[in-house]
This record gives C-alpha cells, sequence and structure tokens, in this order.
C-alpha cells in the first residue's frame, strides 16, 4: 500500500456547530460569544497564543470620557481614512465600542486604573483621551484573558498546528453537490498527523488575521499570510481596498531580529533619523518635511524609502544616543534591551531601522453582521472589509474592530438555525506524492518578497506595479503545478495564499488612479474629488 492510500486511511472528519479559523481577538472573542450549548472548534496554524493580537501595543480606543463623544470618535475615524471610510460601519463601530471594553472588564482584562476608572490616554489622530490599554501591552493582556476563557471552556475545543487549505463548497465538495452555494466548512492540514482532516460546519469564521508577510519587511508575525482572504476570493468572495496596506516607518533592521517595532515615541523624545557612515551619517528629514522626525507616520515612512532607493542602502539609522544613559533606561527599557542583545548599545550608536508592512486595511467584504458574499460565512478582524478603515487605519480602531464585529457575527449565527447537515466528501491526494525539492518553494517565497517590497510597497509607479504583476503570473502558474503535483504543506499553502493576496494588492494599486491615504502614486500624486472603495470580485467557478 502506497503512501497515499495511507493518508487517505488516515484523514478524520469532524462536526461541529462553529468553525472559528484563527485564534488571535477576532476568532477567541467571537468563539466565547457563542452558546455554552454549542459545539465550538477553533483552527489555529501554530499555537493558540501566535498571531498579531498579541502584538498590540497601543489600546483600543472608546468613547468613555466625559468631555468625548460618539461623533468626534466618528470623524476622527473618517477623517483618518482620507475620505474612504463607510460612514454606517464607522457609526456603528463606535457606538458598540463601550460595550466591547465592559465585556472584557466583565472577563477580567486587567487595563491600566486611574483611580477607580479605567485610565485613558490619546494616539495620534484622536482628538480627545479615548484609548483603554493595559501599560504598552494591551493586545498581550486582552489575549492572555480570553486564552484562559477559552481553555476553560469544555465547549470550545482547539486545534493548533492545523492549517486552512480550502474552504468546503455545496456545489463543489457535498458528495450531493447543492446549489445556491454555501460554505459548509473547511479542509484542513493536521501538520502533526500530515493529513488534511475535514472540518464540517453550518458557520465558519475567517479570523485569520492579515497579509504583511507578503513583504520582505514587516512588523506582523510569520502566521499573517493572507490565508482568510485567500481562501474567500477562491470560493466567490468579494475583496475590497486590498492596495491600502499601512507601514510602520521603523522597524529593526537585524538579521536575528524579526518583527521588532522601534516606537515612535523614540522619534517623539528627539530621536534623528539619519543616512549611514559611508554617507556622511546626514540627517533627511527636514529635506522632505519641515516637521522633519515628528512628521505622520505614512511621511515618515515614504522619505525614508525615498533614501533607501535613491542610495541602493539596505536602512537608515535612528539615532537617539545624544539623550542621556539614565534617560534612555527610564523611557525605554525593552527598546533599550533588545538591541542590546543584539549588540547595538543605543546610548552609544544608532539604530538600523527600515519601514516595515504594519496592517492590511482591505480584505473580504462583510456586511455590518460580519457576514460575506456566502452563506455559511463570515469575517472578523483584520481578514474583513467592514468599511471602518478607509484609505488609512486609525490607531487603536483595530482591536475594537474585532470586538465588534466578533459578537456582530456570534449574534448573527445564533439568529440562524442551521441548515439540515450535509455530507462532505474527504480530501483526496491519491494522485499526488510528496515534493522531491523544497527549494522551489523557499525561492520563490523569497522572490514574492522582496519584488513586492521594491516594487508594491510605500512608494508606487505604474511601471513598477506592471513588473509585478508579470512576476507574479509567472509565480501563480509554478505554485498552481506545484500545488497540485505534491502533498500540501504549510509552506506551500502560505506560498500559495500570500501569491494570491499579492495579485489582489497589486490589482487594486493599479486600478486606483490617484493619491489617497496609504496608497501614493509618483505616477498619479493627486487626489481625485469622489472617493471610491476598491472592490474587486473573482470570476465564478
Amino acid at each position: 500500500m502506497g503512501s497515499s492510500a495511507r493518508r487517505a486511511q488516515g484523514a478524520r472528519t469532524h462536526v461541529y456547530d462553529a468553525l472559528i479559523i484563527g485564534s488571535g481577538l477576532a476568532g477567541l472573542a467571537t468563539a466565547l460569544q457563542l452558546p455554552s450549548h454549542w459545539r465550538v472548534a477553533i483552527v489555529t496554524k501554530r499555537s493558540i497564543a501566535d498571531g498579531s493580537s498579541a502584538w498590540a501595543q497601543g489600546g483600543i480606543a472608546a468613547v468613555l470620557g466625559e468631555d468625548d463623544s460618539f461623533d468626534a470618535h466618528v470623524q476622527d475615524t473618517l477623517i483618518a481614512g482620507a475620505g474612504l471610510c463607510d460612514p454606517q460601519a464607522t457609526r456603528f463601530v463606535v457606538e458598540h465600542a463601550p460595550q466591547a471594553i465592559a465585556w472584557l472588564r466583565a472577563l477580567g482584562t486587567p487595563f491600566t486604573q486611574d483611580g477607580a476608572a479605567l485610565h485613558l490616554t490619546r494616539e495620534g489622530g484622536h482628538s480627545h483621551r479615548r484609548i483603554v490599554h493595559a501599560a504598552d501591552a494591551t493586545g498581550w493582556a486582552v489575549q492572555q484573558t480570553l486564552i484562559e476563557r477559552v481553555r476553560a471552556a469544555a465547549h470550545i475545543d482547539v486545534f493548533e498546528s492545523h492549517v486552512l487549505v480550502d474552504l468546503l463548497l455545496s456545489d463543489r465538495h457535498a458528495t450531493a453537490p447543492q446549489q445556491p452555494r454555501r460554505v459548509l466548512g473547511a479542509y484542513v492540514l493536521d501538520e502533526a498527523r500530515d493529513e488534511v482532516d475535514v472540518f464540517v460546519a453550518p458557520h465558519t469564521v475567517l479570523a485569520t488575521g492579515g497579509a504583511g508577510k507578503v513583504y520582505l519587511y514587516t512588523s506582523n508575525p510569520d502566521t499573517a499570510t493572507g490565508d482568510g482572504i485567500a481562501a474567500a476570493w477562491r470560493a466567490g468572495c468579494r475583496v475590497a481596498n486590498m492596495e491600502f496596506i499601512q507601514f510602520h516607518p521603523t522597524c529593526l533592521y537585524h538579521p536575528k531580529a524579526k518583527s521588532f517595532l522601534i516606537s515612535e515615541a523614540v522619534r517623539g523624545e528627539g530621536g534623528i533619523l539619519k543616512l549611514p557612515p559611508h554617507l556622511g551619517s546626514r540627517r533627511f528629514m527636514p529635506d522632505h518635511d519641515p516637521r522633519a522626525e515628528l512628521a505622520p507616520r505614512d511621511i515618515v515612512a515614504r522619505a525614508i524609502d525615498f533614501e533607501m532607493k535613491k542610495h541602493g542602502i539596505p536602512c537608515v539609522y535612528l539615532d537617539i544616543s545624544h539623550q542621556p544613559p539614565a534617560f534612555l533606561h527610564e523611557h525605554f527599557p525593552n527598546i533599550l534591551k533588545r538591541c542590546a542583545e543584539l549588540g547595538i548599545d543605543i546610548t552609544r550608536e544608532p539604530i538600523p531601522v527600515v519601514p516595515a508592512a504594519h496592517y492590511t486595511c482591505g480584505g473580504v467584504v462583510t456586511d455590518l453582521r460580519a457576514r460575506t458574499d456566502l452563506p455559511g460565512l463570515y469575517c472578523v478582524g483584520e481578514a474583513s472589509y467592514t468599511g471602518l478603515h478607509g484609505a488609512n487605519r486609525l490607531a487603536s480602531n483595530s482591536l475594537l474592530e474585532c470586538l465588534v464585529f466578533a459578537r456582530a457575527a456570534a449574534e448573527d449565527m445564533v439568529a440562524h438555525p442551521a441548515p439540515p447537515p450535509v455530507t462532505v466528501r474527504p480530501w483526496d491526494d491519491s494522485r499526488v506524492s510528496d515534493a522531491d525539492e523544497q527549494v522551489v518553494i523557499s525561492h520563490n517565497w523569497d522572490e514574492l518578497r522582496r519584488f513586492m517590497w521594491d516594487y508594491v510597497g510605500i512608494v508606487r509607479t505604474d511601471k513598477r506595479l506592471e513588473r509585478a504583476a508579470n512576476r507574479i503570473e509567472l509565480l501563480r502558474h509554478e505554485i498552481h503545478e506545484f500545488y497540485a503535483s505534491f502533498h500540501v504543506t504549510r509552506d506551500l499553502l502560505e506560498l500559495r495564499n500570500l501569491v494570491q493576496v499579492a495579485d489582489l494588492i497589486v490589482r487594486s494599486a493599479r486600478s486606483r488612479q490617484e493619491s489617497r491615504g496609504l496608497h501614493y502614486s509618483r505616477d498619479h500624486p493627486y487626489t481625485l474629488p469622489q472617493a471610491r472603495p476598491t472592490v474587486l470580485a473573482p470570476p465564478r467557478r
């Protein structure tokens, strides 16, 4: 008996009331708001603690202060979104923010207090103090609170090291195909057993996060490979605004420092951006903006990108060494410690930095109940496009979006009774073999991330986008052939998804003949008078 037959014999079918793919804030919050008599599965491709939510340093925006108002929060969001936020979605999220905070507090989230009340801080783009936080590690505090609750919930099963392969569709994968198309669950690779299992559920939630790993430099964890966006697109869902990728201007540049951010507060406390020593260590931000290092995030990121491309250098340098060591120890202990571990003494020398892909503002189109275009499929969090973020995300609105739409999705699932169960065909890998050259995958992964960084990064041109589109088409054919011929692995599945997401980003960017928010084109530097979202619809297959 060959290996293919053994694999087929070992595959399993799991049946649940709800299947949630992703274990960040969006996924865990959705699971915890479903009824305790439901059987709920959370599928996550690494551990339950991996993902972008735990890395969020800022906080959660909510109108709680007496001098604040929903109207002010809505207006701040609309301004940041450069005319592309959906007003109805924005107001929906803002008005449900206090309820979301109350729910987290009831679960025991250790938010920073100011006496008997919550301490509220203020961030860029906000007109009032409205950021609820847990010191400077809000995402981690919230995530740990929810993980403890999920672990204690008898009706929730967590499947770690399980990777989404594709969504199950009633007209493709049911033993008796049904129209109209609806989602029945998902094929999922169990890495430990090297088997593709079937997860069947009347309600499936994509909570898979963003796609930062499509770029060479990113602040995102390795899990951010756009899995949910790509799977939803393949299944027939629309996606929107994929050209709007938020870049953080200063990520530590070091071969052993993956995704470590150098806080914007370093520039706020006098940090100066310089060219490398062989170019005279010249300060360059005053050449780009009168506010110099204190210019908004997108302007600083574009300036660094310009200097790197102009001089052909891999990074620039952020120098805060003119401040007293005691000051640095007090204000930036974590940055000082991490840099010291890598041999960089920030009290004496500058920090090598590069801009990094930080947040995917677009995603799978949903309504105000987190429903996608396909019955049975919901999308919550960074993988979704709700209309909240527009052309640029306002600080601390992302965790808020997760919480508000997690509740909306859970309430909608409960309100709609499950359809009759459907039998689904098992995964068929009887005609494929084990790949003999994994180097093909690693080479394509590296090539994709490098040309996306060079051609579809912070500053774009028509020519660069055309070059990227040509290379993506070549990679798509090569990866499709690989996918059709060999057993699936996590690396192959992630590469397949990243190439799909890269295609969506490039197609969206090429269709926007203007510069707006996070999309800046040197060939189209002006903003058009009317703002329209970019909505892409897949061909029906």
